[in-house]
């Protein structure tokens, strides 16, 4: 009884050795190749005197049996008696079999091995990294972004985690964006909701960290629950800038509470609702909001000026010649976009500035050139009512007749055109807007003719958001085919702006010639890619969607110069100047269908001839 449980006891501790992986197996190898060629040296040695003593003696034969251990072609030129030859063969025989098992376990060894590289399980040593937490479609703009933010930066490395294969995301991100330059991009598999998994991405020494959401009706609480974890964490030195975003504006108060003091939490919903607000009675301002978010492009930055201290933001807007001045950040880090023209830059302010790059922004020796003669005289346009028809209805529609009622004239009007009566946005109280309700289904053009589109001056088609987003984007196209086609044959009487889901689905569109599109999704991946690069910037995009203070417009170009004539840049900034205003670009009609700019043109040449006709516009940040 007492050996039989000696014998299961030694069984159960040599599996649990087993049980070990690689490096057991191979311990046990070695620790057999040990006894056997002791055993067979001593065996050699004590009935073999003579082979022994021409053999070098116990460690002479330890080394030939070592040798035909591992090398069974050895024994070919062995001479002696027959028991030394036939302990020879011994060892040689059991070399065999301990070879040919250790070639197997390091073979499987070796293949564990890849499967748990391939499986994204290691830890990472980076520093200065970007971590992205999190999967979905927005995770190739984000990386794209930060291709081309770092693009001057000798060495750069961004880093993704998310519940999904390793392999499989590098084969995504390798077939969207082929070209990486010099930024390494690495992933690895893990649950960003699990504390261990976090810890393969090295937070500690990272630059930033962005919570990506993800696809899903629970993805606000996926970034809440990721974002508590990273405020709970004990962090090794100081903590890197956090940024995320949540999709329903209910859920924004309890993500910053849970991202603590210094993350940034942007409301995804709020943002997108407010571009549409701003964008429906102004074709093109989509196509100025991606290139200011965008590191492709202008965009941007805040410069100490000591030169120009003392002096005021109307003099600071001729004093770049290349780069446009569109703000100031006072020391206490109060955002003023567009301030009055004889405010004052005092010591510690900084100067907003717009540019390609910060590297490229170029102080002006000289004053600019105004071609005076060019600066019209005429009374500016005075704004006119609005008629808008918005087509289609989802969960941002109450909040957008909120904005809309903040944007129009008083007198002007808003007619929902849905399949359901969207009772919540009826009732909403406004003062600028009468809101009324026509059914209709989106997709039927029977039942757009009915609408009597030739009233409206404003078209908002909404994202059917109760579908998968493709599909959603499937009958968008379907509604903006039959919305061009009526125009056609009413003589092009309104604007249409486009709330989409898929920026690729936007090219696809771009055949219905729509005059807007927003891609909200997009919009917030260059928000976040942007604010994981600069922090002190979240301030200036929370003033640029505010309808309080100066909003950026695309104002008729005849309200700053006469209409053909040639002048300059610099001429329509100082006619904008004149008015309160700072001007950033212009956008050309004639090429308002044309890709990737759609006439947009941020921060142009101070000194290139330009002329403007009827159909452009000069791009200005203002009150109104």
């Amino acid at each position: 009884m007492a050996r039989g449980k000696l014998r299961t006891r030694f069984r159960y501790w040599f599996d649990g050795t087993m049980d070990r992986g690689t490096p057991a197996l191979i311990s046990w190898l070695a620790l057999a190749s040990l006894v056997l060629i002791t055993l067979a040296s001593t065996l050699v040695v004590l009935f073999t005197d003579t082979d022994a003593e021409d053999n070098g003696g116990w460690y002479g034969v330890a080394w030939m049996s070592l040798l035909r251990t591992l090398d069974p072609g050895t024994m070919g030129g062995d001479t002696g008696g027959p028991l030394f030859l036939g302990l020879m063969l011994a060892v040689t025989i059991g070399g065999i079999f301990i070879v040919s098992a250790l070639i197997g376990v390091l073979t499987t060894g070796l293949n564990e091995r890849l499967q748990e590289l391939r499986k994204g399980r290691s830890r990472l040593i980076e520093a200065g990294h970007t971590v992205v937490l999190g999967w979905s479609d927005q995770v190739f703009t984000v990386i794209a972004e930060l291709v081309e933010a770092n693009q001057s930066e000798r060495r750069s490395c961004v880093v993704i985690l998310a519940d999904r294969d390793k392999v499989s995301m590098e084969d995504a991100i390798r077939a969207r964006i082929p070209d990486t330059g010099k930024t390494r991009v690495i992933c690895r598999s893990g649950n960003p909701l699990i504390r261990h998994d976090l810890e393969l991405v090295s937070p500690d020494t990272a630059k930033s960290v962005m919570v990506l959401p993800s696809v899903g009706s629970d993805r606000d609480v996926e970034v809440i629950k990721v974002l508590l974890l990273l405020n709970s964490r004990a962090w090794q030195g100081t903590r890197p800038h956090i940024v995320a975003a949540v999709h329903d504006s209910e859920n924004l108060a309890a993500a910053r509470l849970a991202a603590g003091d210094g993350a940034l939490v942007i409301d995804a919903e709020d943002i997108a609702v407010r571009l549409i607000a701003q964008a429906h009675r102004q074709t093109g301002l989509s196509g100025v909001f991606n290139e200011l978010l965008s590191f492709i492009g202008n965009e941007f930055y805040l410069r100490e000026e000591p030169r120009l201290m003392g002096t005021t933001y109307g003099e600071a807007l001729h004093a770049y010649e290349v780069g446009m001045a569109a703000g100031l950040r006072r020391g206490d880090g109060e955002v003023l976009l567009n301030p009055a023209m004889d405010t004052e830059i005092r010591s510690g302010d900084q100067l907003l500035v717009l540019a390609e790059d910060d590297l490229l922004i170029r102080p002006a020796t000289r004053r600019p050139t105004i071609v005076e003669e060019a600066i019209t005289s005429a009374p500016a346009q005075p704004p006119s009512l609005d008629h808008t028809l918005l087509i289609g209805e989802n969960s941002r529609t109450t909040k957008l007749v909120t904005l809309l009622d903040s944007f129009v004239q008083p007198g002007s009007t808003l007619d929902i055109a849905a399949p359901n009566r969207p009772e919540a946005a009826l009732r909403r109280p406004v003062r600028n807007l009468t809101v009324g309700y026509k059914s209709c289904v989106p997709t039927r053009r029977s039942s757009l003719e009915s609408l009597d589109l030739n009233d409206y001056r404003h078209i908002v088609v909404l994202s059917d958001d109760s579908v998968a987003p493709g599909s959603a984007d499937d009958r968008t196209l379907v509604t903006l085919l039959h919305l061009r086609d009526i125009e056609d044959g009413l003589g092009d009487p309104y604007s249409i702006v486009t709330e989409m889901n898929d920026d690729a689905n936007r090219e696809v569109a771009q055949v219905t010639k729509a005059d807007d599109f927003i891609v909200s999704t997009k919009v917030i991946s260059l928000m976040l890619t942007q604010l994981t690069e600069n922090h002190a910037l979240y301030d200036v995009f929370a003033d640029l969607f505010d309808p309080e203070g100066s909003e950026i417009y695309l104002k008729p170009a005849c309200n700053y110069v006469v209409l053909g004539t040639e002048a300059n840049f610099s001429t329509v900034a100082e006619a904008a100047r004149r008015t309160g205003e700072t001007a950033l670009g212009y956008r050309l009609a004639r090429h308002s269908e044309d890709p990737p700019r759609y006439g947009v043109y941020l921060n142009p040449p101070k000194n290139a001839p330009l002329v403007l006709g009827p159909e452009d516009a000069v791009i200005v940040l203002a009150e109104q």
